[in-house]
């Protein structure tokens, strides 16, 4: 039973802090806490990759607290920056916490979910208790971290509210007596904090359960609206399908592995097989649109896919050609310098590589096929097209 759930639970996990095993043999349920600070208003793909980490927890009988940081994302988040984050107002902090709660239940289980905000616990603590927290820590300790001393080496200014936020953050795991915590692998040094500040508080320190950035639609740069290469969890199901479908073939394993259900020995299955990427990418499409949407709209959606995409792929201007009489297709294959020789064209008609568009899409056609006036054909796998005159 424990070996069965470490599995599900350790799936694309990046790295794992703290005694998983223990926390599972006490036969309780556990206490997984995940922090979201509501920085914008909308949630992508990468953002659902701890989501479905705490629907699996829930589905293994485990309580989630859905964070928002409504308190900490008026500082943002310092993990990764090169500089200071902008502040936000408490107006656009509220209004995209609500849009939060709206987008989160796409993924989790709403009865097994306490969405909770810092703020009811941060905003107490007041001056003497922000003071304490910071006392916890020293500069030389806060400067190990990558980030902070990337700029500290490059002066770049470092603000104390970004000093303070790693403490907030770890506080939030002390105020929940959290379990578990999972993140980002990015939040290395927050959500050690926690653990940090629970042992400090006398309490049992969290699990942290890190999770890899899935690169977005560039294949190069993590999925962020910022760098234009996310997909959006409100997003329709034909824009999610398509973008998908445009990703680059190196990300194919990986999105299926972080971003699905498939088991690992059927993706395994797939990788050996030498599976046409297009054929995977169709599947992983509809995987995620099934996850966002329902599956009804998956299957609406590569339908629609598959016939604009067919449409893309028959230029504007095409060559016309009139068929002479008793001419066969071959005869005329040839005379369009479609082919270099009768035989390739013969050839090429037995392998199914000449088709004619009608209503299905693209037919494959045999060498006994009767020209129709206005009819398109495709010839080979780089598309030369001809229309019957």
């Amino acid at each position: 039973m424990i070996a069965n759930a470490k599995k599900i639970l350790l799936r694309g996990v990046d790295e794992v802090i703290g005694d998983l095993d223990s926390k599972l043999k006490e036969g309780r349920p556990l206490r997984i806490k995940a922090g979201f600070d509501p920085t914008a208003p909308d949630l992508h793909l990468g953002h659902t990759v701890l989501l479905r980490k705490l629907r699996q927890f829930q589905d293994l009988g485990h309580k989630v607290f859905f964070l928002i940081g409504d308190f900490t994302a008026m500082i943002g988040d310092p993990s990764g920056r090169n500089e200071t984050r902008p502040p936000l107002t408490r107006e656009a902090v509220l209004v995209n916490a609500q849009t939060y709660k709206d987008q989160v239940f796409k993924i989790l289980d709403p009865l097994k979910t306490e969405v909770v905000f810092n703020s009811s616990w941060l905003e107490p603590l007041g001056a003497a208790g922000i003071l304490k927290l910071a006392s916890y820590r020293t500069v030389a300790r806060m400067l190990e971290r990558d980030d902070f001393k990337e700029r500290f080496k490059n002066n770049i200014e470092i603000t104390i509210t970004e000093f303070l936020y790693p403490l907030l953050q770890g506080y939030d795991s002390v105020a929940l007596n959290a379990d578990v915590e999972i993140g980002g692998s990015d939040q290395r040094f927050n959500l050690l904090m926690g653990r940090k500040l629970q042992e400090i508080e006398n309490q049992p320190p969290q699990v942290v359960v890190m999770l890899p950035l899935i690169e977005g639609l560039d294949g190069v740069r993590k999925m962020s609206k910022s760098y234009g290469n996310a997909i959006g969890i409100l997003e329709n199901p034909d824009n999610i399908f398509g973008k998908i479908m445009s990703i680059p073939d190196s990300l194919i394993w990986r999105y299926m592995i972080l971003l699905t259900s498939i088991s690992e020995d059927e993706i395994e299955e797939m990788k050996n097989s030498a599976i046409n990427p297009r054929d995977a990418k169709a599947r992983l499409a509809a995987e995620i649109v099934s996850m966002l949407h329902d599956r009804s709209a998956a299957e609406n959606a590569s339908i629609r896919f598959d016939s604009i995409f067919k449409r893309k792929e028959k230029p504007e201007e095409i060559s016309e050609i009139i068929p002479l009489q008793g001419e066969d297709l071959p005869s005329l294959l040839l005379r369009a310098k479609t082919v270099s020789s009768k035989s390739e064209a013969r050839r090429l008609i037995e392998q199914g590589g000449v088709r004619v568009e009608n209503d299905s899409g693209w037919t494959k056609i045999t060498a006994t096929y009767s020209f129709k006036r206005g009819d398109v054909l495709k010839v080979g796998k780089k598309g030369q097209f001809l229309r019957i005159g």
